[in-house]
Protein backbone atom coordinates (compact mmCIF):
# COMPACT_ATOMS: atom_id res chain seq x y z
CA UNK A 1 0.00 0.00 0.00
CA UNK A 2 0.90 3.26 -0.88
CA UNK A 3 1.43 5.81 2.15
CA UNK A 4 0.72 9.46 0.57
CA UNK A 5 3.25 12.47 2.07
CA UNK A 6 1.74 14.35 4.75
CA UNK A 7 2.42 17.40 6.76
CA UNK A 8 1.42 18.39 9.66
CA UNK A 9 0.44 21.98 8.63
CA UNK A 10 -2.84 22.08 10.66
CA UNK A 11 -1.62 20.40 13.97
CA UNK A 12 -4.14 18.96 16.30
CA UNK A 13 -7.77 19.68 16.88
CA UNK A 14 -10.12 22.95 16.33
CA UNK A 15 -7.50 23.93 13.38
CA UNK A 16 -7.38 20.66 11.83
CA UNK A 17 -10.91 19.83 12.32
CA UNK A 18 -11.62 22.93 10.30
CA UNK A 19 -9.31 21.84 7.42
CA UNK A 20 -10.58 18.86 7.46
CA UNK A 21 -14.14 20.15 6.82
CA UNK A 22 -13.30 23.22 4.08
CA UNK A 23 -11.10 20.78 2.36
CA UNK A 24 -14.10 18.53 1.78
CA UNK A 25 -16.50 21.43 1.22
CA UNK A 26 -14.21 22.85 -1.38
CA UNK A 27 -14.06 19.62 -3.12
CA UNK A 28 -18.15 19.69 -3.15
CA UNK A 29 -17.61 23.27 -4.68
CA UNK A 30 -15.98 22.06 -6.99
CA UNK A 31 -18.47 18.95 -8.09
CA UNK A 32 -21.34 21.81 -8.07
CA UNK A 33 -18.83 24.00 -10.57
CA UNK A 34 -18.57 20.85 -12.62
CA UNK A 35 -22.38 20.66 -12.59
CA UNK A 36 -23.66 24.26 -13.44
CA UNK A 37 -20.61 25.14 -15.81
CA UNK A 38 -22.52 23.08 -19.12
CA UNK A 39 -26.19 25.21 -18.11
CA UNK A 40 -25.17 28.15 -19.32
CA UNK A 41 -22.69 26.80 -22.35
CA UNK A 42 -24.93 24.61 -24.21
CA UNK A 43 -26.66 27.50 -26.29
CA UNK A 44 -23.67 29.55 -26.47
CA UNK A 45 -23.58 30.58 -30.72
CA UNK A 46 -19.72 30.02 -30.64
CA UNK A 47 -20.16 26.82 -28.73
CA UNK A 48 -23.08 25.24 -31.21
CA UNK A 49 -20.85 26.43 -34.20
CA UNK A 50 -17.70 24.77 -33.02
CA UNK A 51 -19.29 21.50 -33.09
CA UNK A 52 -21.75 22.26 -35.94
CA UNK A 53 -25.10 22.72 -33.70
CA UNK A 54 -25.77 19.29 -32.20
CA UNK A 55 -29.40 17.72 -32.48
CA UNK A 56 -31.06 17.55 -28.72
CA UNK A 57 -30.07 13.98 -28.93
CA UNK A 58 -26.75 14.25 -29.15
CA UNK A 59 -26.79 17.16 -26.93
CA UNK A 60 -27.75 14.90 -24.33
CA UNK A 61 -25.28 12.94 -24.85
CA UNK A 62 -22.71 15.59 -25.13
CA UNK A 63 -23.92 16.93 -21.25
CA UNK A 64 -24.44 13.45 -19.84
CA UNK A 65 -21.58 11.65 -20.85
CA UNK A 66 -19.75 13.45 -17.87
CA UNK A 67 -22.33 11.52 -15.48
CA UNK A 68 -21.42 8.47 -17.01
CA UNK A 69 -17.71 9.41 -16.70
CA UNK A 70 -18.49 9.63 -13.18
CA UNK A 71 -20.38 6.27 -12.46
CA UNK A 72 -17.14 4.82 -14.22
CA UNK A 73 -15.05 6.54 -11.16
CA UNK A 74 -17.21 5.02 -8.83
CA UNK A 75 -16.72 1.78 -9.66
CA UNK A 76 -12.87 2.59 -9.98
CA UNK A 77 -13.50 3.98 -6.40
CA UNK A 78 -15.37 0.36 -5.60
CA UNK A 79 -12.37 -1.51 -6.76
CA UNK A 80 -9.45 0.48 -5.72
CA UNK A 81 -10.74 2.71 -2.75
CA UNK A 82 -10.06 -0.03 0.02
CA UNK A 83 -6.34 -0.10 -0.99
CA UNK A 84 -5.35 3.68 -1.56
CA UNK A 85 -7.10 5.12 1.29
CA UNK A 86 -9.15 8.06 1.56
CA UNK A 87 -6.52 10.82 0.70
CA UNK A 88 -4.70 9.22 -1.75
CA UNK A 89 -8.00 8.60 -3.84
CA UNK A 90 -8.88 12.04 -3.25
CA UNK A 91 -5.46 13.20 -4.83
CA UNK A 92 -6.46 10.66 -7.79
CA UNK A 93 -10.12 12.35 -8.37
CA UNK A 94 -8.37 15.55 -8.69
CA UNK A 95 -5.73 14.67 -11.37
CA UNK A 96 -8.41 13.23 -13.19
CA UNK A 97 -10.47 16.25 -13.17
CA UNK A 98 -7.68 18.50 -14.26
CA UNK A 99 -6.83 16.33 -16.92
CA UNK A 100 -10.32 16.31 -18.38
CA UNK A 101 -10.93 19.59 -17.55
CA UNK A 102 -7.62 21.13 -19.91
CA UNK A 103 -9.11 18.80 -22.53
CA UNK A 104 -12.42 20.17 -22.27
CA UNK A 105 -11.03 23.69 -22.88
CA UNK A 106 -9.33 22.98 -25.97
CA UNK A 107 -12.00 20.82 -27.80
CA UNK A 108 -12.84 21.47 -31.51
CA UNK A 109 -15.08 18.13 -32.07
CA UNK A 110 -17.53 16.38 -30.78
CA UNK A 111 -15.34 12.86 -29.90
CA UNK A 112 -13.11 15.13 -28.36
CA UNK A 113 -15.27 16.95 -26.12
CA UNK A 114 -17.10 13.75 -24.72
CA UNK A 115 -13.93 11.88 -23.81
CA UNK A 116 -12.51 15.46 -21.78
CA UNK A 117 -15.85 14.99 -20.28
CA UNK A 118 -15.77 11.42 -19.92
CA UNK A 119 -12.26 11.83 -17.73
CA UNK A 120 -13.46 14.81 -15.79
CA UNK A 121 -16.66 12.61 -14.74
CA UNK A 122 -14.09 9.88 -13.61
CA UNK A 123 -12.38 12.26 -11.32
CA UNK A 124 -15.84 13.45 -10.04
CA UNK A 125 -17.13 10.31 -8.84
CA UNK A 126 -13.83 9.15 -6.95
CA UNK A 127 -14.54 12.00 -5.37
CA UNK A 128 -18.16 12.17 -4.84
CA UNK A 129 -17.04 8.45 -3.31
CA UNK A 130 -14.28 9.21 -1.10
CA UNK A 131 -15.22 13.06 0.28
CA UNK A 132 -18.05 12.25 2.73
CA UNK A 133 -16.95 8.91 3.46
CA UNK A 134 -13.79 11.09 4.68
CA UNK A 135 -15.87 13.62 6.88
CA UNK A 136 -18.14 11.33 8.38
CA UNK A 137 -15.15 9.16 9.67
CA UNK A 138 -13.48 12.36 10.93
CA UNK A 139 -16.40 13.93 12.91
CA UNK A 140 -18.35 13.52 16.07
CA UNK A 141 -21.97 11.88 16.06
CA UNK A 142 -23.86 14.66 17.00
CA UNK A 143 -21.81 16.86 14.40
CA UNK A 144 -22.00 14.40 11.41
CA UNK A 145 -25.35 15.56 9.83
CA UNK A 146 -24.84 18.97 9.78
CA UNK A 147 -21.05 18.97 8.82
CA UNK A 148 -21.46 16.36 6.02
CA UNK A 149 -24.79 17.92 5.13
CA UNK A 150 -22.37 21.47 4.50
CA UNK A 151 -21.00 19.64 1.26
CA UNK A 152 -23.72 19.53 -0.85
CA UNK A 153 -25.15 23.10 0.50
CA UNK A 154 -21.65 24.01 -1.42
CA UNK A 155 -22.28 21.93 -4.12
CA UNK A 156 -25.25 25.18 -4.47
CA UNK A 157 -22.69 27.10 -4.18
CA UNK A 158 -20.50 25.84 -6.62
CA UNK A 159 -23.28 25.58 -8.74
CA UNK A 160 -24.38 29.50 -8.18
CA UNK A 161 -20.82 30.69 -9.32
CA UNK A 162 -21.00 28.64 -12.68
CA UNK A 163 -24.25 30.03 -13.68
CA UNK A 164 -23.25 33.54 -12.74
CA UNK A 165 -20.02 33.38 -14.57
CA UNK A 166 -21.54 31.87 -17.35
CA UNK A 167 -23.88 34.83 -17.72
CA UNK A 168 -20.76 37.24 -17.39
CA UNK A 169 -19.01 35.62 -20.21
CA UNK A 170 -22.16 35.32 -22.32
CA UNK A 171 -21.88 38.95 -23.23
CA UNK A 172 -17.77 38.51 -24.44
CA UNK A 173 -17.30 37.23 -27.88
CA UNK A 174 -15.49 34.34 -29.20
CA UNK A 175 -14.58 30.99 -27.87
CA UNK A 176 -13.42 32.44 -24.51
CA UNK A 177 -16.63 32.92 -23.45
CA UNK A 178 -17.55 28.78 -22.87
CA UNK A 179 -13.60 27.88 -22.53
CA UNK A 180 -12.24 30.15 -19.79
CA UNK A 181 -15.07 28.89 -17.59
CA UNK A 182 -14.57 25.15 -18.35
CA UNK A 183 -10.81 25.71 -17.55
CA UNK A 184 -11.35 27.03 -14.27
CA UNK A 185 -12.04 23.81 -12.64
CA UNK A 186 -8.60 23.27 -12.69
CA UNK A 187 -8.19 26.28 -10.04
CA UNK A 188 -10.64 24.57 -7.13
CA UNK A 189 -9.02 20.76 -8.37
CA UNK A 190 -5.22 22.45 -7.44
CA UNK A 191 -6.15 23.78 -3.93
CA UNK A 192 -7.99 20.72 -2.71
CA UNK A 193 -4.96 18.90 -3.77
CA UNK A 194 -2.45 21.26 -1.55
CA UNK A 195 -4.75 21.57 1.36
CA UNK A 196 -4.89 17.13 1.40
CA UNK A 197 -1.07 17.57 1.86
CA UNK A 198 -1.93 18.70 5.57
CA UNK A 199 -4.57 15.99 6.05
CA UNK A 200 -4.53 12.63 7.96
CA UNK A 201 -5.68 9.21 6.79
CA UNK A 202 -9.01 8.15 7.95
CA UNK A 203 -8.54 6.50 11.39
CA UNK A 204 -11.60 3.60 10.77
CA UNK A 205 -9.89 3.34 7.18
CA UNK A 206 -6.46 2.69 9.42
CA UNK A 207 -8.34 0.53 12.27
CA UNK A 208 -9.94 -1.60 9.29
CA UNK A 209 -5.88 -2.28 7.71
CA UNK A 210 -4.14 -2.98 11.50
CA UNK A 211 -2.86 0.24 12.09
CA UNK A 212 -4.29 0.43 15.40
CA UNK A 213 -1.81 2.93 16.84
CA UNK A 214 -1.80 5.29 13.62
CA UNK A 215 -5.52 5.30 14.05
CA UNK A 216 -5.06 6.13 17.73
CA UNK A 217 -2.65 8.86 17.55
CA UNK A 218 -5.02 10.59 14.49
CA UNK A 219 -7.74 10.35 16.73
CA UNK A 220 -6.35 11.93 19.65
CA UNK A 221 -4.92 14.39 16.90
CA UNK A 222 -8.37 15.16 15.90
CA UNK A 223 -9.81 15.63 19.10
CA UNK A 224 -6.73 17.33 21.01
CA UNK A 225 -6.83 14.94 23.52
CA UNK A 226 -4.83 11.42 24.61
CA UNK A 227 -5.57 8.23 24.59
CA UNK A 228 -6.89 8.47 27.90
CA UNK A 229 -9.38 10.79 27.12
CA UNK A 230 -12.81 9.28 27.46
CA UNK A 231 -14.34 10.65 24.19
CA UNK A 232 -11.36 9.13 22.70
CA UNK A 233 -11.22 5.83 24.63
CA UNK A 234 -14.45 5.50 24.44
CA UNK A 235 -14.29 6.09 19.87
CA UNK A 236 -11.00 3.20 19.87
CA UNK A 237 -13.10 0.76 21.81
CA UNK A 238 -16.29 0.90 20.12
CA UNK A 239 -14.74 1.19 16.90
CA UNK A 240 -12.38 -2.11 17.43
CA UNK A 241 -15.52 -3.92 18.77
CA UNK A 242 -17.92 -3.07 15.77
CA UNK A 243 -14.60 -4.42 13.62
CA UNK A 244 -14.54 -7.56 15.20
CA UNK A 245 -18.17 -8.23 15.11
CA UNK A 246 -18.19 -6.94 11.23
CA UNK A 247 -15.57 -9.46 9.82
CA UNK A 248 -15.91 -12.37 12.21
CA UNK A 249 -16.82 -14.40 9.12
CA UNK A 250 -13.79 -13.08 7.42
CA UNK A 251 -12.40 -10.36 4.91
CA UNK A 252 -15.56 -9.43 2.66
CA UNK A 253 -15.85 -10.02 -0.94
CA UNK A 254 -17.83 -7.39 -3.66
CA UNK A 255 -19.59 -10.79 -4.01
CA UNK A 256 -21.02 -10.71 -0.64
CA UNK A 257 -22.42 -7.28 -0.58
CA UNK A 258 -25.34 -8.31 -0.75
CA UNK A 259 -25.20 -10.90 1.46
CA UNK A 260 -27.46 -11.05 4.64
CA UNK A 261 -25.08 -11.51 7.76
CA UNK A 262 -25.54 -10.59 11.46
CA UNK A 263 -25.38 -6.85 10.54
CA UNK A 264 -27.64 -6.65 7.72
CA UNK A 265 -24.75 -6.10 4.82
CA UNK A 266 -26.81 -6.37 2.27
CA UNK A 267 -29.86 -4.17 3.14
CA UNK A 268 -27.80 -1.35 4.11
CA UNK A 269 -26.07 -1.51 0.58
CA UNK A 270 -29.59 -1.30 -1.20
CA UNK A 271 -30.44 1.55 1.51
CA UNK A 272 -27.52 3.50 0.16
CA UNK A 273 -28.29 2.79 -3.50
CA UNK A 274 -32.06 3.88 -2.84
CA UNK A 275 -31.13 7.13 -1.16
CA UNK A 276 -28.93 8.33 -4.27
CA UNK A 277 -32.04 6.53 -6.57
CA UNK A 278 -34.29 8.99 -4.96
CA UNK A 279 -31.89 12.05 -5.09
CA UNK A 280 -31.68 11.85 -8.43
CA UNK A 281 -34.99 10.43 -10.27
CA UNK A 282 -37.00 13.44 -8.32
CA UNK A 283 -35.84 15.55 -11.40
CA UNK A 284 -33.46 17.79 -10.11
CA UNK A 285 -30.99 17.75 -13.09
CA UNK A 286 -33.63 18.47 -15.35
CA UNK A 287 -33.17 22.01 -13.53
CA UNK A 288 -29.64 22.45 -12.82
CA UNK A 289 -28.06 21.34 -16.45
CA UNK A 290 -31.29 23.03 -18.32
CA UNK A 291 -33.11 25.42 -16.70
CA UNK A 292 -31.84 27.76 -19.58
CA UNK A 293 -33.16 25.74 -22.26
CA UNK A 294 -36.64 24.91 -19.91
CA UNK A 295 -37.23 28.38 -19.69
CA UNK A 296 -36.75 28.84 -23.27
CA UNK A 297 -38.67 26.47 -25.06
CA UNK A 298 -41.11 25.41 -22.11
CA UNK A 299 -41.86 28.93 -20.91
CA UNK A 300 -41.05 31.10 -23.88
CA UNK A 301 -39.12 33.47 -22.54
CA UNK A 302 -35.81 34.98 -23.31
CA UNK A 303 -32.14 33.85 -24.16
CA UNK A 304 -31.37 36.49 -21.93
CA UNK A 305 -33.69 36.30 -19.29
CA UNK A 306 -33.78 32.27 -19.24
CA UNK A 307 -29.98 33.02 -18.13
CA UNK A 308 -30.60 35.49 -15.48
CA UNK A 309 -33.74 33.42 -14.27
CA UNK A 310 -31.83 30.25 -13.85
CA UNK A 311 -28.81 31.87 -11.85
CA UNK A 312 -31.91 32.95 -9.33
CA UNK A 313 -33.16 29.75 -9.43
CA UNK A 314 -30.10 28.05 -8.56
CA UNK A 315 -29.30 30.55 -5.68
CA UNK A 316 -33.00 29.04 -4.21
CA UNK A 317 -30.76 25.59 -4.37
CA UNK A 318 -27.98 27.06 -2.33
CA UNK A 319 -29.93 28.95 0.07
CA UNK A 320 -32.75 25.55 0.73
CA UNK A 321 -29.51 24.06 1.39
CA UNK A 322 -28.49 26.06 4.65
CA UNK A 323 -31.59 24.75 6.29
CA UNK A 324 -30.03 21.07 7.01
CA UNK A 325 -26.84 22.25 7.66
CA UNK A 326 -27.77 23.54 10.95
CA UNK A 327 -30.22 21.71 11.61
CA UNK A 328 -30.32 17.88 9.97
CA UNK A 329 -29.01 16.78 14.09
CA UNK A 330 -31.99 17.86 15.57
CA UNK A 331 -34.65 16.78 12.79
CA UNK A 332 -33.31 13.51 11.72
CA UNK A 333 -33.30 11.90 8.09
CA UNK A 334 -36.44 10.38 7.42
CA UNK A 335 -39.09 13.13 8.23
CA UNK A 336 -37.16 15.82 5.97
CA UNK A 337 -37.20 13.04 3.05
CA UNK A 338 -40.54 12.22 3.11
CA UNK A 339 -41.97 16.16 3.61
CA UNK A 340 -38.82 16.82 0.92
CA UNK A 341 -40.27 14.56 -1.80
CA UNK A 342 -43.67 15.77 -1.26
CA UNK A 343 -42.58 19.46 -2.09
CA UNK A 344 -40.91 18.31 -5.31
CA UNK A 345 -43.51 16.28 -6.52
CA UNK A 346 -46.58 18.54 -5.37
CA UNK A 347 -43.88 21.60 -7.25
CA UNK A 348 -43.87 19.17 -10.35
CA UNK A 349 -47.49 18.82 -10.67
CA UNK A 350 -47.93 22.42 -10.72
CA UNK A 351 -45.32 22.96 -12.79
CA UNK A 352 -46.67 20.58 -15.67
CA UNK A 353 -50.63 22.10 -15.05
CA UNK A 354 -49.27 25.44 -15.68
CA UNK A 355 -47.36 24.41 -18.70
CA UNK A 356 -50.46 22.49 -20.20
CA UNK A 357 -51.61 25.66 -21.32
CA UNK A 358 -48.88 27.07 -23.18
CA UNK A 359 -49.91 25.61 -26.21
CA UNK A 360 -53.37 26.99 -26.31
CA UNK A 361 -51.33 30.25 -26.62
CA UNK A 362 -53.34 33.76 -25.63
CA UNK A 363 -52.91 36.07 -22.91
CA UNK A 364 -53.62 33.20 -20.22
CA UNK A 365 -51.21 30.53 -21.61
CA UNK A 366 -48.55 33.21 -21.11
CA UNK A 367 -49.84 34.21 -17.59
CA UNK A 368 -49.88 30.08 -16.75
CA UNK A 369 -46.48 29.40 -17.96
CA UNK A 370 -44.99 32.48 -16.35
CA UNK A 371 -46.33 31.61 -13.10
CA UNK A 372 -44.83 27.85 -13.80
CA UNK A 373 -41.48 30.03 -13.10
CA UNK A 374 -42.33 30.32 -9.23
CA UNK A 375 -42.63 26.73 -8.94
CA UNK A 376 -39.21 25.94 -10.18
CA UNK A 377 -38.31 28.45 -7.41
CA UNK A 378 -40.42 26.03 -4.47
CA UNK A 379 -38.67 23.27 -6.26
CA UNK A 380 -35.87 24.32 -6.10
CA UNK A 381 -35.93 25.08 -2.23
CA UNK A 382 -36.96 22.37 -1.28
CA UNK A 383 -34.77 20.14 -2.89
CA UNK A 384 -31.87 21.88 -1.07
CA UNK A 385 -33.45 21.92 1.99
CA UNK A 386 -34.27 18.31 2.24
CA UNK A 387 -33.17 15.41 -0.81
CA UNK A 388 -30.44 17.72 -1.67
CA UNK A 389 -28.11 16.95 1.66
CA UNK A 390 -29.56 13.95 3.37
CA UNK A 391 -28.68 11.06 1.03
CA UNK A 392 -25.01 12.46 0.81
CA UNK A 393 -25.15 11.92 4.58
CA UNK A 394 -27.00 8.51 4.89
CA UNK A 395 -24.92 6.81 2.63
CA UNK A 396 -21.91 6.90 4.28
CA UNK A 397 -23.32 6.67 7.69
CA UNK A 398 -25.96 3.91 7.42
CA UNK A 399 -22.78 1.47 5.71
CA UNK A 400 -20.86 -0.69 7.88
CA UNK A 401 -17.02 -0.47 8.26
CA UNK A 402 -15.85 -3.54 6.62
CA UNK A 403 -17.89 -2.15 3.00
CA UNK A 404 -18.02 1.39 3.26
CA UNK A 405 -16.16 2.27 0.90
CA UNK A 406 -17.42 -0.79 -1.39
CA UNK A 407 -20.75 0.67 -0.23
CA UNK A 408 -20.44 4.51 -0.86
CA UNK A 409 -19.26 3.48 -4.19
CA UNK A 410 -22.17 1.44 -5.13
CA UNK A 411 -24.79 4.05 -2.93
CA UNK A 412 -22.74 7.48 -5.23
CA UNK A 413 -23.10 5.14 -8.69
CA UNK A 414 -26.35 5.37 -8.06
CA UNK A 415 -26.16 8.76 -8.36
CA UNK A 416 -24.23 8.89 -11.13
CA UNK A 417 -25.97 6.30 -13.45
CA UNK A 418 -29.67 7.56 -12.82
CA UNK A 419 -28.11 11.51 -13.36
CA UNK A 420 -26.33 10.27 -16.50
CA UNK A 421 -30.45 9.08 -17.94
CA UNK A 422 -31.65 12.09 -16.36
CA UNK A 423 -29.51 14.58 -18.18
CA UNK A 424 -29.24 11.86 -21.63
CA UNK A 425 -33.23 12.32 -21.88
CA UNK A 426 -34.15 15.29 -20.32
CA UNK A 427 -33.16 17.23 -24.25
CA UNK A 428 -35.82 14.88 -26.01
CA UNK A 429 -38.18 15.18 -23.19
CA UNK A 430 -37.91 18.57 -23.42
CA UNK A 431 -38.72 18.71 -27.38
CA UNK A 432 -41.32 15.41 -27.68
CA UNK A 433 -43.44 16.00 -24.40
CA UNK A 434 -43.07 19.43 -22.97
CA UNK A 435 -45.65 19.59 -19.80
CA UNK A 436 -46.42 15.50 -19.97
CA UNK A 437 -42.73 15.36 -19.06
CA UNK A 438 -42.60 16.67 -15.49
CA UNK A 439 -45.69 14.32 -14.54
CA UNK A 440 -42.97 11.22 -14.31
CA UNK A 441 -41.15 13.12 -11.85
CA UNK A 442 -44.08 13.72 -10.20
CA UNK A 443 -45.05 10.40 -10.02
CA UNK A 444 -41.28 9.14 -8.64
CA UNK A 445 -41.29 12.17 -6.09
CA UNK A 446 -45.22 11.38 -4.55
CA UNK A 447 -43.51 7.33 -4.23
CA UNK A 448 -40.54 8.01 -2.44
CA UNK A 449 -42.68 8.96 0.52
CA UNK A 450 -43.87 5.43 1.28
CA UNK A 451 -40.46 4.32 0.48
CA UNK A 452 -38.88 6.02 3.42
CA UNK A 453 -41.62 5.85 5.80
CA UNK A 454 -41.62 1.95 5.43
CA UNK A 455 -37.72 1.33 4.76
CA UNK A 456 -35.45 3.66 6.37
CA UNK A 457 -34.52 3.94 9.58
CA UNK A 458 -33.18 6.83 11.68
CA UNK A 459 -29.83 7.45 12.13
CA UNK A 460 -29.36 11.31 13.28
CA UNK A 461 -27.39 11.24 16.36
CA UNK A 462 -26.09 7.97 16.51
CA UNK A 463 -22.40 7.10 16.09
CA UNK A 464 -21.25 5.12 13.13
CA UNK A 465 -20.69 1.70 15.65
CA UNK A 466 -24.36 2.67 16.82
CA UNK A 467 -25.69 2.31 13.91
CA UNK A 468 -24.34 -1.39 13.07
CA UNK A 469 -25.52 -2.15 16.91
CA UNK A 470 -29.04 -0.83 15.18
CA UNK A 471 -29.20 -3.60 12.90
CA UNK A 472 -28.36 -5.80 14.95
CA UNK A 473 -31.98 -7.34 15.64
CA UNK A 474 -34.85 -6.44 13.02
CA UNK A 475 -37.90 -4.30 12.70
CA UNK A 476 -35.06 -1.59 12.14
CA UNK A 477 -37.20 0.77 11.17
CA UNK A 478 -39.50 1.05 13.75
CA UNK A 479 -36.71 0.31 16.57
CA UNK A 480 -34.90 3.39 15.28
CA UNK A 481 -38.07 5.14 15.32
CA UNK A 482 -37.66 4.60 19.20
CA UNK A 483 -34.12 5.03 19.73
CA UNK A 484 -34.82 8.39 18.22
CA UNK A 485 -37.40 9.60 20.58
CA UNK A 486 -36.52 7.85 24.14
CA UNK A 487 -33.07 7.51 23.39
CA UNK A 488 -30.78 3.86 23.48
CA UNK A 489 -31.40 2.91 26.90
CA UNK A 490 -34.75 3.33 27.32
CA UNK A 491 -35.52 2.24 24.11
CA UNK A 492 -33.73 -0.94 23.96
CA UNK A 493 -33.05 -1.69 27.96
CA UNK A 494 -29.50 -1.92 27.38
CA UNK A 495 -26.34 0.41 25.93
CA UNK A 496 -25.05 -0.63 22.55
CA UNK A 497 -22.02 -2.05 23.89
CA UNK A 498 -23.83 -4.84 25.87
CA UNK A 499 -24.64 -6.33 22.40
CA UNK A 500 -20.62 -6.44 21.48
CA UNK A 501 -20.29 -8.50 24.35
CA UNK A 502 -22.14 -11.62 22.96
CA UNK A 503 -19.26 -12.21 20.36
CA UNK A 504 -17.27 -14.29 23.26
CA UNK A 505 -20.56 -15.72 24.76
CA UNK A 506 -21.71 -19.33 23.00
CA UNK A 507 -24.52 -19.37 20.71
CA UNK A 508 -27.42 -20.54 23.24
CA UNK A 509 -25.92 -17.29 25.40
CA UNK A 510 -26.21 -15.17 22.91
CA UNK A 511 -29.44 -16.43 21.74
CA UNK A 512 -30.93 -16.05 25.37
CA UNK A 513 -29.28 -12.06 25.08
CA UNK A 514 -31.29 -11.32 22.50
CA UNK A 515 -34.59 -12.77 23.48
CA UNK A 516 -34.30 -10.82 26.77
CA UNK A 517 -33.24 -7.69 24.77
CA UNK A 518 -36.28 -7.87 22.23
CA UNK A 519 -38.38 -8.60 25.40
CA UNK A 520 -36.48 -5.23 27.19
CA UNK A 521 -37.26 -3.26 23.85
CA UNK A 522 -41.17 -4.09 24.05
CA UNK A 523 -41.66 -2.77 27.54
Amino acid sequence: MFNAPHFNWFRRGLKLRIAITIACQLAFVLFGYDQGVFSGIVGNEDFLNTFDYPSPGLEGIIVSIYNLGCFAGCILSFIFCEKTGRRLAMWIAMVWIIVGAALQASAYSVPHLMIARFLTGIGTGIETSTVPMYQSELCEANKRGRLVASEPLFVGFGIEVAYWFDYGMSFTGGSIAWRLPIACQILFAFIVIILVFGLPESPRYLYAQGRHEEALQILCDVYDGTPDDPKIEKENREVLEALNLEQEHGEYQWSQLLQKDRVQTGRRVLLAYGAQFMNQMGGINLVVYYITSVLQLNVGLSRNLSLLLGGIINLMFFLGSLLPTFTLDRTGRRKPMMWGSFGLGLSMMMIAILLSFQPHGGAVAKATASASVAFFFTYMLAFGMTMNCIPWVYVPEILPLHVRAKGTAVGISANWIWNFFVVMITPTLLNSLAWKGYLIFMVLNFSFIPLVYFCYPETANLTLEEVDWLFYEDDVVKRSRRVAKVGWEHAVGIHPAGILETGSMSSGKKEAQGVEMRERSRI
